[in-house]
């Protein structure tokens, strides 16, 4: 809490020495764009014609032509095919979404009253994996009449298309700078029935037209409801249940940071430098019940993102995430759309929905747990580099000690041809901490390579090859000797 605290008075000091920007004076960048009358970008108009628009000098023009789909003053045909942009400081859901983290403090979008805004997203698989393990048998007997059955046996698997996930998005412009934001799960592989997976209120500008006010809320955007928690930068690349366009591969981490909770964050942006504290009830849903065992979670991040030449961009930031007690953190097992890779390493009872993170690792730090994490993302022209170095401690109920897990990911992406309409990726994922208090350190390690190839900026296919092998687990654990490889094909639409 200490911590967060001097992060956020450090980000106040920051903004009052900033420079003048283009919010406070009159620094502008004239940009081609399609537009109507009034000036809102439209980005399916044939006609071009110049708009001006104010720009904060920390801003880059990337963000602008990323979200108009401009390339060098000139209209794509290619990009031309997406859906035009009308909710101001909003990340698209289709490829121009792609390298665009935290929802841009931008001017890129003007306000002209009341919007509402419509999105979708599909995905579904065909999975050619097959998998194995080395596990002692571990003989169970249930049922009337009672059966015995090898818990350590695995499911037989075959090669065949995996069930379709789909979102729903919903976004409302209440008021300039100000929107409403919902997603829901239609399909997901752990609730397949419809879910509502997070909403929240984005305020980027003062409700009240007071000058004091409007001068902080050029530099501060607040969050609150029940949101997508922006701990790390690995979540804005990860495959979001039907929404798979911003993760280059098909399957995502081995220890899957993502969760949604209910709270409140705070955001400071300023000439490139960006921090951000938030507090959040420490679960996945709100309870009021079992008060003596339940404490807030506080969060913080810090970072740096400036595009340094016009094809050199270079973004580093550091999360941490903590919370004293809980009783039933989701920090590692709050995706629930589950994993891409289906009975991978499951036992023969095993079932789609019950079974969802099949090739995860799922810490059980449920009780307490302190987490941090730091991402490097670098991008020169269509070649990208990020990182995930992430260390997480603590307990599930019943633990008097902590245990300590450790997460290491590089990962590289070539994009090419024009509009960066194909690409190429790689990524290498380890994994390694205690299953118990005083055990010896179990590992898993993946590695994970393939591409796509954007027939639309709202369509998508991917292939993908996987081999992940576990190692030093329990004889008596069925993951023992397990590994698992083999392809994904993928596809996507998102609008």
């Amino acid at each position: 809490m200490k911590i967060t605290f001097t992060v956020l008075a450090a980000a106040f000091a920051m903004v009052a020495i900033a420079p003048r920007s283009s919010a406070q004076g009159t620094n502008k960048a004239t940009v081609a764009s399609a537009v109507r009358v009034p000036a809102t970008v439209d980005t399916t108009s044939v006609e071009i014609l110049p708009v001006v628009i104010a720009l904060p000098d920390s801003a880059k023009l990337d963000t602008l032509k990323k979200i108009a789909g401009i390339k060098e003053g000139k209209k794509s045909a290619f990009m031309a095919m997406a859906p035009k942009v009308e909710i101001q400081n909003y990340r698209p859901e289709d490829k121009r979404g792609i390298n665009v983290f935290e929802a841009p403090k931008d001017e890129s979008v003007a306000y002209d009253g009341f919007k509402l805004q419509w999105g979708a997203a599909f995905t579904q698989q065909f999975q050619g994996l097959d998998h194995s393990n080395t596990a002692a048998p571990r003989l169970v007997t249930s049922g009337t009449p009672p059966v015995t059955t090898d818990a350590n046996k695995l499911i037989r698997i075959g090669h065949g298309p995996n069930n379709a996930n789909a979102n729903i998005y919903l976004n409302g412009q209440l008021a300039k700078g100000i929107r409403v934001a919902m997603t829901t799960y239609s399909s997901a592989r752990h609730h397949q029935e419809t879910w509502v997976k997070d909403g929240y209120l984005l305020v980027d500008a003062s409700p009240i037209d007071w000058k004091p006010l409007n001068d902080i809320m050029k530099y501060v955007t607040i969050r609150a409801g029940h949101f997508e928690i922006n701990y790390g930068d690995a979540h804005f690349r990860r495959s979001d249940n039907g929404n798979a366009i911003r993760n280059a591969l098909v399957g995502n981490y081995i220890m899957d940071a993502f969760t949604t909770e209910v709270g409140g964050e705070v955001y400071v942006r300023a000439n490139g430098f960006m921090a951000m504290g938030g507090v959040t009830g420490g679960e996945s849903r709100g309870m009021i019940t079992s008060p003596d065992k339940r404490s807030p979670s506080y969060l913080m991040k810090a970072g740096f993102d400036r595009q340094i030449r016009d094809h050199l961009r270079f973004r580093l930031t550091a999360s941490e995430y903590a919370t004293a007690s809980s009783v039933s953190n989701t920090l590692f097992s709050g995706d629930r759309a589950g994993s891409r890779y289906y009975d991978v390493l499951e036992n023969t009872t095993s079932t789609e929905t019950a079974q969802a993170w099949s090739g995860a690792i799922q810490p059980g730090l449920k009780n307490s747990i302190h987490s941090w994490v730091v991402n490097p993302f670098v991008q020169c022209g269509g070649l990208e580099f990020f990182g995930n170095f992430e260390t997480a401690k603590g307990r599930a109920a019943g633990e008097t000690d902590n245990r300590t897990w450790r997460q290491n990911v590089g990962e590289v992406v070539y994009r090419f041809l024009p509009d960066q309409r194909v690409f190429v990726a790689a990524r290498y994922n380890t994994v390694k901490g205690q299953l118990t208090v005083g055990s010896p350190d179990v590992k898993v390690n993946r590695t994970q390579f393939g591409g796509g190839w954007f027939l639309t900026p709202n369509v998508l296919t991917k292939l993908e090859f996987v081999n992940q092998k576990y190692l030093d687990f329990p004889s008596t654990d069925i993951r023992n000797g397990g590994k698992f490889k083999g392809f994904m094909v993928e596809g996507v639409v998102a609008f």
